[in-house]
């Protein structure tokens, strides 16, 4: 995957000012003068997902005959709904099925943490994940569920709170074997 161009910090500074200036507000007001120059340190933050190279997320890999699900579950997690550039957070809960390769749980997060850091929507941020992981390690399947609360819904537009998005994608036999696919949903859910 290639990585974007750097972050053009002067281009949202005077976004910024644009957007305080098109509400009816003073960027140059006491209380907005340093406002510009904290959304920079804040979008440099948010979106800097989109400066990493995806193929360094999951490099340290290790050879290991274990052959049973790993999961780890509710990963926090926060990104920005490209829509309308407001957060969505919740929790995702990765497994997999190891092949002959694992990695250390970090990395799983990291790699949540890598796809949610840039303008994203939920379905695609589960996909990518999922995709990552099995493009990666070659596992025999890939489960990855995020549940979460997108403040687009909640407060603008419908202002449903409370209402959480949940998505899936599996890959492998966690998508061919129902049996396989009940197995880990059992373990993130606590059913069964």
């Amino acid at each position: 995957m290639d990585v974007p161009e750097k972050f053009d910090a002067e281009k949202v500074r005077e976004g910024v000012r644009m957007i305080l200036e098109g509400v009816g507000e003073d960027p140059h007001r006491e209380g907005l003068l340093t406002t510009p120059d904290r959304m920079v340190r804040m979008y440099e933050e948010i979106f800097g997902g989109m400066h990493e190279a995806s193929s360094e997320v999951l490099s340290a890999v290790f050879h290991e005959d274990y052959d049973e699900i790993v999961l780890l579950k509710e990963i926090p997690f926060f990104s920005l709904c490209e829509h309308h550039l407001m957060p969505f957070t919740g929790k995702a809960h990765v497994a997999y099925l190891p092949d002959g390769k694992i990695v250390g749980l970090s990395k799983l997060a990291r790699t949540v943490e890598h796809f949610a850091r840039r303008p994203q929507i939920q379905e695609r941020l589960t996909a990518q994940i999922a995709d990552l992981i099995s493009h990666e390690l070659e596992p025999r399947g890939v489960a990855v569920v995020l549940e979460a609360t997108h403040t687009c819904m909640t407060m603008r537009g419908v202002k449903k709170p409370g209402s959480i998005m949940t998505t899936s994608s599996m890959r492998g036999v966690m998508r061919e074997n129902q049996a396989t696919r009940n197995e880990v949903l059992n373990l993130i859910y606590g059913k069964g």
